[in-house]
Order: structure tokens, then C-alpha cells, then sequence
């Protein structure tokens, strides 16, 4: 039988591939709306979908902090499930921010920088990677 912190665990687990479902069906589906509306090289429903991930992880955060203290479990689902499975835009989003927040400009404005820069480098690397292979 599971330990009480393995049985949390397994819960939290749960939780976060349950709102990842859901978050990813989500952002499909407006993906596909968007897609019907307008037709053009712009990616619009990736635009779409980051704003409103980070707006409605912005309420949520803000909410948690004012007035509103869910479970982990509820916090593990709505967050690192929906919103993840949604967007991760969102929580880069939300720890920018914070970083400013707590005065650190110089190293928020690197990560916010940085991660954008290491993520489309890591993205061209892996590209060359399997272009490397098979072609």
C-alpha cells in the first residue's frame, strides 16, 4: 500500500495529467477555430492562446493571493494541468513578471531575453539534429 506522502503524490500525478488533457484539448480546439477565421502566415491562434493562458494564470495567481487558497491538488490541476497542457507561455509569463516584482530587473529582463533566445536555438539546434541524420 502507498505511503501517505506517496499517495499524495500519485493525486497531485493524477490531477496534473487530467488538466493537461484538458488544456491541450482546449488548445486545440481553439487552434482550429482560429485557423478557420483567418488564413495567414501570422500564427494567430499561438498568439491567441499565450495571452490568454497568461491572463487567466495572471487571475488565477492574483486570486490565490488576495482571497482564494485551493487545495494543491486544485492548484496542481488548474495550473501545471490546464494551463500547462494550454500554454507554458503563460508560466514564463507569471515568473517574469515576479522577478520585476521583487526588484530584479537586470536578471528578469535576462531570463525573458534568454529564454526566448535558448528556446528558438534549442528548437533550430534540433532541427539540424535530425536534418543532420536523414538527409
Amino acid at each position: 500500500m502507498l505511503g501517505v506522502g506517496m499517495a499524495e503524490t500519485a493525486k497531485l500525478i493524477i490531477a496534473v495529467a487530467l488538466g493537461g488533457a484538458l488544456g491541450a484539448v482546449g488548445r486545440y480546439f481553439i487552434s482550429a477555430q482560429v485557423a478557420q477565421w483567418f488564413s495567414s502566415n501570422v500564427p494567430w491562434s499561438t498568439l491567441l492562446v499565450n495571452v490568454l493562458g497568461s491572463f487567466i494564470l495572471g487571475a488565477l495567481y492574483e486570486c490565490g493571493v488576495l482571497f482564494w487558497h485551493p487545495s494543491d491538488g486544485l492548484k496542481a490541476f488548474l495550473v501545471v494541468g490546464i494551463l500547462g497542457g494550454f500554454t507554458t507561455f503563460s508560466t514564463f509569463s507569471l515568473d517574469v513578471v515576479l522577478l520585476f516584482e521583487r526588484g530584479h530587473w537586470g536578471i528578469g529582463a535576462l531570463y525573458a531575453v534568454g529564454s526566448m533566445l535558448l528556446a528558438i536555438l534549442g528548437l533550430v539546434i534540433g532541427l539540424l539534429f535530425i536534418r543532420s541524420i536523414f538527409t
